[in-house]
């Protein structure tokens, strides 16, 4: 959806179409990984207990979210709903960088992740799943005798 509402800004709109374009073959690492820019942005690490997945969704209502765990299978839906103003004969929008609609992420968990192990919590925007591995799979000590 390209459009550029005031010609004035027809530098910054290029501008921001030569960064999109960039950004979209840019397939090279970083410090952080390879990004996917999906939303919600996600943050995934492991300890020997459990995968911690945080996914940041400010604005969500956690009606709205669905967490889905099936064979491996982490799935993240919901939708986030506008927050402009209904389009009238007096009501411009001029710019819209906030994401809204529906959304759906998807991460393969490992073989040892407990399906029936997870937790999920939303406090301030950010959506904290925790699936605890199951507890065969856990570093023990063995006695010698």
């Amino acid at each position: 959806m390209y459009r550029s509402f005031f010609p004035r800004d027809m530098l910054a709109e290029m501008d921001r179409l030569q960064r999109d374009m960039q950004q979209a073959f840019d397939l090279a690492p970083t410090i952080r990984g390879y990004g996917s820019n999906g939303f919600p942005a996600l943050n995934v690490g492991a300890t020997p207990q459990a995968v911690e997945i945080y996914a940041f969704a400010p604005g969500i209502d956690p009606a709205t979210l669905e967490v889905h765990l099936e064979r491996g299978l982490l799935t993240i839906a919901g939708e986030r709903k506008s927050v402009l103003p209904e389009a009238d004969a007096k009501a411009a929008v001029h710019i819209n960088e906030r994401f809204d609609g529906q959304f759906r992420r998807m991460l393969t968990l490992p073989d040892d992740a407990d399906p029936e192990a997870v937790d999920a919590k939303l406090r301030d925007g950010v959506l904290r799943i925790t699936v605890r591995r199951r507890a065969s799979a856990q570093p023990r000590r063995i006695a010698v005798q």
